[in-house]
């Protein structure tokens, strides 16, 4: 199997198990949070929900410096509006994966906060960090969920809220 249907595999799948944890957020716990330092569901929802459209800029860009490109994300007040902006922003990355080469993969892209570089990679290992920027936000949002005592998916099998003990 080459690179882009590896990549194009993996988002699909990941894509599947994010779906199913993101539509389990109520509306009227969007600006709940579990600790001072946390985010708020919203703004990690948010977070997650972005993060396929990170595949398009690693593919068109060399750097993503983050002293020079403040954060604006997307306002989001209802599951709905998440489900929309995530299948939008999924749709966006294959899309960007569907059209690449394997060459286009190979090209260093780096991470970086002004004069601090957080990560220098090829593109194809950025964007398969990028899936794992998805799992590690999923799963703090399971967490979210839980403390909420909102029944959480399985992802990689089922969760303890899908078994009968």
């Amino acid at each position: 199997m080459n690179i882009i249907k590896s990549l194009l595999k993996e988002m699909e799948q990941e894509a599947n198990t994010t779906r199913k944890m993101l539509q389990r957020i109520p509306d009227d716990k969007y600006d709940w949070k579990p600790h001072a330092k946390s985010m708020t569901i919203k703004s990690l929802a948010t977070h997650i929900a972005e993060l396929p459209t990170w595949v398009p800029m690693v593919l068109n860009t060399t750097e993503l410096d983050f002293a020079g490109s403040p954060y604006n994300p997307v306002v989001i007040n209802s599951t709905t509006e998440l489900m929309e902006h995530f299948e939008k922003s999924l749709a966006e990355g294959k899309e960007a994966i569907e059209k690449a080469t394997e060459e286009d993969l190979e090209p260093n892209w780096t991470l970086r906060n002004g004069e601090e570089i957080y990560s220098v990679s090829t593109k194809a290992e950025f964007i398969r960090l990028t899936y794992c920027q998805i799992v590690h936000h999923r799963a703090q949002m399971g967490v979210y969920l839980r403390l909420l005592d909102i029944p959480i998916p399985g992802s990689y099998g089922p969760s303890a809220d899908d078994m009968s003990f």
